[in-house]
């Protein structure tokens, strides 16, 4: 498969699954699991592209560097309810400062 048919295959899905959107009757849409699901999916898949791209490195390997511990002291941050400035600054300055001391 050529990158332009895949291109062209990801467009036409997408298109598609839009236009289900439309299509889809309200009252499938409207019921508690519906919205409970629908609520929690963004949370999951942020949560899974955040995971992936602290623990993958080159070629898809699992690696633990300063990108790790920046995300730890920014979890931490979020429990102890830090502004959101602040909780960007801090992760930012870990992975600074452990990057500077040639870890990762």
């Amino acid at each position: 498969m050529s990158m332009w048919t895949a291109v062209l295959a990801a467009s036409a899905l997408a298109f598609a699954l839009k236009f289900l959107g439309y299509v889809v009757p309200t009252q499938w849409l409207e019921g508690r699991r519906t919205s409970r699901v629908t609520s929690a999916l963004p949370i999951a898949l942020l949560s899974a592209l955040v995971a992936v791209q602290t623990l993958t490195g080159d070629g898809g390997a699992l690696v633990v560097d300063a990108r790790l511990a920046a995300v730890a002291v920014a979890l931490v941050a979020l429990a102890l309810r830090a502004p959101f400035l602040l909780v960007v600054g801090l992760a930012a300055g870990t992975a600074a400062l452990l990057r500077s001391q040639g870890w990762g």
